[in-house]
C-alpha cells in the first residue's frame, strides 16, 4: 500500500512544479497548459507506482525522490513539447 503513498508524492511534485512555474511567469493563467502538467504528473505518479509496488521497504528517501521524479517529469514534459513544437514549424 506504501506504493500507492509513493505516487501521490510523485503527483504532488509535478503540480507543486506546475504552480511554481505558473507563479514564476507574467503570463496570464493558461488552463490548457495546467491540464498537460497534471497529466504528466498522473503519469509520473502511475510510474512511480508501479516501481515500488514489488518493494519491500520504502523510506523517507524513497519520497523525497518521488517528489524530485514528478516534478522532473513535469519540467521535461512542458520543455520537450515545447521544443516539438519549435522543430515542427
Amino acid at each position: 500500500m506504501n506504493y500507492l503513498v509513493v505516487a501521490g508524492f510523485a503527483f504532488a511534485g509535478g503540480i507543486v512544479s506546475a504552480v511554481l512555474g505558473y507563479l514564476d511567469s507574467t503570463e496570464p493563467f493558461n488552463r490548457r497548459k495546467f491540464a498537460k502538467s497534471v497529466v504528466a504528473s498522473l503519469v509520473a505518479g502511475l510510474v512511480f507506482a508501479v516501481a515500488y509496488a514489488y518493494q519491500d521497504s520504502i523510506g523517507v528517501k524513497d519520497y523525497m525522490l518521488a517528489i524530485l521524479g514528478g516534478a522532473g517529469v513535469d519540467v521535461l514534459a512542458n520543455r520537450g513539447l515545447a521544443t516539438i513544437k519549435t522543430l515542427g514549424g
